[in-house]
């Protein structure tokens, strides 16, 4: 539903209410926390990420409003349900304008609530990805453009001088965090149709179910929940362009229609016997290698050469290191700036550790690593005692295998690897899991995903 399981909390003082949703919610497939009181139900908010809250009104010392309050200060983004007695719906719809998504009224039925569930997660989702748009247009509106003098990016800059000036589709490839949709409205900031929309998806963030009616739209009654129609980004983006993120990600049947629309220019709403036409340029990316993954069968040849008319490769940044520089002392204005930083620069020391370092997170690792010294310095010169060990302890890794006769297990040692980072970013963070997240450079979901899968024990210092 999210990304890797959705995480609810049920409340209520009703042990035998709490057990029959808990029962219930697991076998739709959800994780599920249960507290019996307001005040427990908080601690869970603060501790752990929570992605839906279903809260029974009234229970003793305070009530579903009170947790609906407390909610909105720890954790905004949170949806809230509440569920009323019959007759005492004054109280639910008082929660409801305080923000609460909606209200179930005892009894209820499960196809009912399944229903509600179902339609708050995909709020959210969509909701998540508007933000993280949002945010990344502010960025982009407050200068964090592509940086780079090395001739690995002057021939990025010339192809987008070169493909800008045209109509045709654009693939942009490379490893995550290379900044491949900062080159996407790089064209399309410097095409014709600058003046128009710039709209983007990340394909691979929001399920297929919801992903067509986001492509295309819907209309009034299509699917459940389809109260009224939807217009779709190829119908937002007409006259502009469409950035369609992680395109590798796409489903064959959204691949079948996705061809339809950059065939005909044409697309159809679902549920719809309309077809609209639609002046859209696709830039789409990708971190994959999409002609392994036609060959492989998982991507279709013909969408690939419709989205493949020229493609731009960005390059890591273990390829251009003698940007470092450049880009660091960017990063260190931008976050000196945002975080009323007396900061000034790195010493010469830290820029030698910093070529020696792989960087497998690219762009936006080196970003999360100067936004983490500038937020932890006292002193205008960023010094090597501000990065993580995982960095400056990075010479001695490649050390630690060589290939022999017998072989490797290059599972094993990636594994490892990982795992020692994991534990390591909880040691500097005192066990607390959100944070560690934040300085790997991953999203909390992924970094629980990862304490699951290599069987580390979880900290219980709080998050």
């Amino acid at each position: 539903m999210m990304e890797g399981t959705a995480r609810i909390l049920v409340v209520d003082d009703e042990q035998s209410m709490r057990e029959f949703l808990e029962i219930f919610l697991r076998r739709e497939g959800y994780d599920v926390v249960t507290a019996a009181d307001v005040d427990t139900a908080v601690t869970h908010l603060e501790a752990d990420e929570i992605d839906l809250v279903i809260t029974d009104m009234q229970m003793p010392e305070k009530t579903g409003l009170d947790l609906l309050l407390a909610a909105r200060e720890v954790s905004p983004e949170t949806i809230l349900i509440v569920v009323t007695a019959f007759g005492t719906t004054d109280s639910a719809i008082a929660a409801m304008k305080e923000g609460a998504y909606d209200y179930l009224t005892k009894p209820f039925k499960v196809d009912e609530l399944r229903i509600v569930i179902e339609k708050a997660l995909e709020k959210k989702i969509l909701s998540s990805e508007n933000r993280r748009l949002r945010k990344e247009l502010r960025s982009h509106s407050h200068g964090r453009n592509i940086i780079g003098h090395s001739a690995a990016m002057q021939k990025v800059y010339d192809l987008i001088a070169q493909v800008a000036e045209t109509k045709t589709n654009v693939l942009v490839s490379g490893e995550s965090g290379t900044g491949k949709e900062l080159v996407a409205r790089a064209i399309h900031e410097q095409s014709a149709r600058n003046g128009q929309p710039f709209v983007a998806i990340n394909c691979g963030a929001i399920p297929e179910n919801l992903l067509e009616s986001e492509l295309f739209g819907h209309v009034k009654g299509a699917f459940t929940g389809a109260f009224q129609a939807k217009q779709g980004l190829f119908e937002a983006a007409s006259g502009g362009t469409l950035f369609l993120d992680e395109i590798g990600d796409l489903s064959p049947p959204l691949q079948v229609k996705l061809l339809r629309a950059l065939q005909e220019r044409t697309i159809r709403r679902v549920g719809d016997t309309v077809d609209r036409k639609v002046d859209v340029r696709i830039i789409s990316a990708t971190n994959r290698r999409l002609e392994e993954e036609v060959a492989a069968g998982r991507f279709r040849e013909d969408v690939y050469y419709r989205l493949n008319v020229i493609q731009l490769e960005l390059p890591p940044l273990r390829d251009r290191i003698e940007d470092i520089p450049l880009l660091a002392e960017h990063f260190i204005r931008v976050y000196a700036e945002e975080l009323g930083k007396d900061v000034k620069g790195m010493d010469a020391s830290v820029y030698e550790v910093l070529s020696g370092y792989a960087f497998p997170g690219n762009v936006r690792e080196l970003e999360n690593l100067v936004e983490r010294a500038v937020a932890l310095t006292h002193v205008p010169m960023i010094g090597c005692d501000l990065l993580p060990p995982s960095v400056t302890e990075s010479r001695e890794i490649p050390c630690a295998a060589r290939i022999t006769g017998e072989g490797v297990s290059l599972e094993k040692l990636v594994s490892d690897y990982e795992g020692s980072l994991l534990r390591e970013a909880l040691s500097f963070t005192k066990g607390a899991k959100k944070k560690a997240a934040r300085l790997l450079g991953i999203s909390f979901r992924s970094f629980r995903y990862r304490l699951e899968k290599l069987r580390i024990e979880d900290s219980k210092q709080g998050d």
